[in-house]
């Protein structure tokens, strides 16, 4: 800690109010190190198994329309199975043109990722922008049974 001292008629030393900056700078030093070599660290893609989800299911609204892709990757607008040149307009068709209409999109567990993207890339093509992944409801002690070995 640095002092300043000055010579008084009465031979006391006078306080010094200023701050000594020096190991404050060393230590903001030394984080900025650990954060350069630790943020690398933490962008790192990770495989992850995802567990299904426990939340209490949101209310369902009273007409739902729902968006399914089949395992065989074709899509069907409620019950009725859609070609995709004609899916844009088969479903302002059914929604009436409302683009604000909430989407249930559903795919079965044996498609990829990459298709179930796709097909939320041709929604979003057509203007619609809400979008609800549909999923079965587990419960906690269904998904702790189908964990354990």
């Amino acid at each position: 800690m640095a002092s300043r001292i000055r010579q008084t008629m009465d031979d006391d030393l006078e306080e010094s109010h200023e701050i000594n900056v020096t190991p404050f700078i060393d230590v903001i030093l030394v984080l900025l190190i650990i954060f350069m070599v630790a943020a690398p660290l933490a962008t790192v893609d990770v495989n992850v198994d995802l567990p299904g989800s426990t939340a209490t299911p949101a209310p369902r609204p009273e007409t739902p329309l729902f968006l399914t892709l089949k395992d065989d990757l074709t899509l069907a607008i409620g019950n009725d199975s859609v070609p995709r040149p004609a899916f844009a307009a088969t479903l302002d068709g059914r929604t009436k043109g409302d683009k604000q209409t909430r989407i249930f999109l559903r795919a079965d567990k044996a498609v990829a990722y990459g298709d179930l993207m796709e097909a939320m890339n041709l929604l979003r093509g057509a203007g619609y922008l809400k979008i609800a992944l549909v999923g079965l409801e587990a419960t906690p002690a269904a998904t702790g049974a189908a964990a354990a070995p």
